[in-house]
């Protein structure tokens, strides 16, 4: 027993210490990033995001949207979207990507139209996950600035049939800089 415990020590030393031990890492690389989207005010809205760059091809970020302005758009509430991407690009996360991507919805409930066919009722706000993929591409400038446009699709899992919606898109034009 004091053996198998041993060697379970020892090979968990090696396993560490070869992690800590990456050839290509430049300990001045910029792995965080914060991003504006810029076609959202356009509806009423304003989406943020962050990103954190595990590696030169992936990376992990978290993005936000808001709406303030109801009359531009009236069927979004609000989002959270977490997601993971791969890029195909040869420089450090930059290039053609694709993603996938949960998100924590809050979208207006259905509207029941009375007889006459134009006053209706709305239901209440309906809270839903939806899961989908993405592409898009990341341009880098100096290292630092970042530009970047991207297209994302998804479907409602939970509550599809209490909103007129059971779908949603995520589109982006978005500004950012890396620290």
């Amino acid at each position: 027993m004091k053996k198998n415990f041993l060697l379970l020590i020892i090979l968990f030393a090696f396993c560490s210490v070869n992690a800590q031990n990456e050839t290509d890492a430049n300990p001045y690389q910029k792995n965080n990033e914060i991003k504006l989207n810029l076609i959202t005010p356009l509806s009423g809205a304003v989406e943020v995001g962050f990103e954190r760059y595990l590696n030169k091809k992936s990376s992990v970020g978290i993005s936000a949207l808001f709406v303030y302005d109801h009359t531009k758009e009236n069927d979004m509430n609000y989002f959270v979207s977490p997601y993971y991407r791969y890029y195909f690009g040869k420089k450090y996360a930059s290039g053609f990507f694709v993603e996938g991507f949960g998100m924590f919805t809050s979208i207006d409930g259905k509207k029941v139209y009375a007889a006459d066919n134009v006053t209706f009722t709305e239901g209440k706000d309906v809270y839903d996950l939806a899961l989908g993929a993405g592409f898009g591409w990341k341009v880098v400038i100096r290292k630092r600035f970042v530009f970047e446009a991207n297209v994302g699709y998804g479907r409602l899992v939970f509550n599809a049939d209490k909103t007129d919606h059971n779908q949603v898109l995520k589109l982006g034009l978005s500004i950012g800089y890396r620290f």
